[in-house]
Order: structure tokens, then sequence, then C-alpha cells
């Protein structure tokens, strides 16, 4: 299928566009740079580096996809970003690639990035994740699937993002954020269980209910978290994917996960 190139853009000699890549007025496609088939690249926009994205994206215009990277740390080399399909960077959207050579920042498939958001350095990304205006990610955070950011939030580097959790607007994570958990606040803490994002993916009854015995076994019980995730592997479910996602979440945790307020009354949603 044709490529639709407008005749003010710029593609640099190196450039891969696959079929029915359309790239709009005065955009920019660097000399390492590989845009899947299907992808539109509106007007103003940009991505360089040594980037490699899937199928079907969508970059709004001002956005730059494939930057490098912020980290001081960086020595040279080509460290670069793979993206997935169909992901959605609104405007002025930024990306940046890894810090050392040869690795990666990595976005997955269906992630929808609004305006004025970003993804630095050296980030892992899974599928689903909404993230609102003018939120960050420092460099080396590792999002889960079905994830939600909410506007201005930001996260810590090096910090986890559980599936199905979210973080609050304007929240300040500096610490790990558990599956299926709302985080809010500065420093954000753990507020309750995720209820409605869960029911939007679909999972049972069922599930939401030992979903909340987790939690309250987490952040009610007034256990440590040693304490906590005995409990959880002594759990009659310990073997359900909630329960031991959970315990191996705990487990790779190298930021401790977010507090809780073990005496506050939790929010209406749940």
């Amino acid at each position: 299928m044709a490529i639709l190139v407008h005749p003010t853009a710029i593609i640099e000699p190196g450039a891969e566009l696959e079929s029915n890549v359309s790239v709009g007025a005065y955009a920019y496609v660097g000399p390492e740079a590989r845009l899947g088939a299907g992808t539109v690249l509106h007007h103003h926009a940009c991505v360089e580096g040594f980037t490699q994205l899937g199928r079907n994206n969508e970059i709004f215009p001002f956005s730059l996809i494939g930057s490098k990277t912020h980290d001081l740390k960086f020595k040279g080399g080509r460290p670069g970003l793979k993206v997935g399909d169909r992901n959605v960077f609104r405007e002025y959207v930024t990306v940046h690639v890894g810090t050392n050579d040869g690795e990666f920042t990595q976005l997955g498939d269906d992630n929808v990035l609004l305006a004025y958001s970003h993804v630095a350095h050296d980030c892992i990304v899974g599928n689903h994740l909404v993230m609102s205006s003018h939120a960050a990610l420092g460099g080396h955070v590792v999002v889960g699937d079905h994830v939600n950011v909410g506007w201005n939030a930001g996260v810590h580097q090096f910090c986890r993002l559980g599936s199905h959790s979210m973080a609050g607007a304007c929240a300040k994570v500096v610490q790990d954020v558990p599956p299926g958990l709302i985080a809010d606040g500065n420093p954000a803490t753990i507020r309750t269980i995720n209820k409605v994002g869960m029911e939007r993916q679909g999972f049972s009854a069922e599930d939401i209910a030992l979903t909340r015995a987790v939690y309250k076994v987490l952040y009610r019980e007034g256990l440590n978290r040693t304490q906590a995730a005995e409990r959880l592997a002594a759990h009659p479910q310990a073997a359900h994917p909630i329960v031991a996602g959970m315990l191996e979440f705990i487990r790779l945790s190298q930021r401790g996960l977010a507090s809780g307020e073990t005496a506050a009354t939790e929010t209406k949603q749940s």
C-alpha cells in the first residue's frame, strides 16, 4: 500500500517506512527510525534515535519519540526504543531511548499517552496504559498492564506500578504500587482497591473480593511486609493468580511497597 509523505516532511536516509505509513507536514523521521505499517505521523511530530515502532501507531503534533536520554550517565553507543502496536502519543508527548549501549526503553501495545506526558529512559511499559496529561514516569519505571496514571502524577525512578493499579491525579509515587490498588497523595499512599478498573476489565465479583482480602492483609491488619507476605503465602487461595501475583510483586520490589493508612476510611469507590 502507498506511503504518504508530505513534501515538507524530512525523512532522513536510512529511515524505514513500512506500508500505508502517513507522514504529515514538517514532520521528521531520523535515520535509525522505523515506522511500522499503518503508522500516522502528524504534522510537526518527530521520531528519532534508534526507534522501532510497530503497526498502526499514531503520533500527534509536536511529540518527540525516541529522543536522547536525560540520564547524565549516558556514555554513547546505540541505546534505543521499542514500541508495539496501536499506541497513541498525543501532543507534546516525549519518550526517550535507553541509556546504555544496546538497552531499550520499551512500550507494549494499545497505550494512550495524553498531552505533555513523559516516559523517561529505560522504562518498561506493558499494554493498555492510560497516562493523563502532564504525568511523568522517571527512569527505569516498570508499568504492568491496564494501568491508569492520573493528571500531573509523577512516578519516581525505579518504581513499579502493578497491573490494574492506578496513580491518582497529582500523586507523587515514590514506592511500588501493588497490582489492583490505588495510590494517591503526596507522597502517594495506598487508598483502596481499583474496583472500578477491575470491573471494566471483566474481573468477577469473586476476584474483586479476593483482591480486597489481599489488600486488607497488606494494609489493614497492622502487619509488616514480611508478616503480610507470610499470611498471604498461607492463604487458602495462595495459588490463585491474584494472590500469587501479589506475592511475586512483593518479592521483586526494590523500593518497597507504598505505605497505607490503616486507620483511614476507604473511599467511596470501595
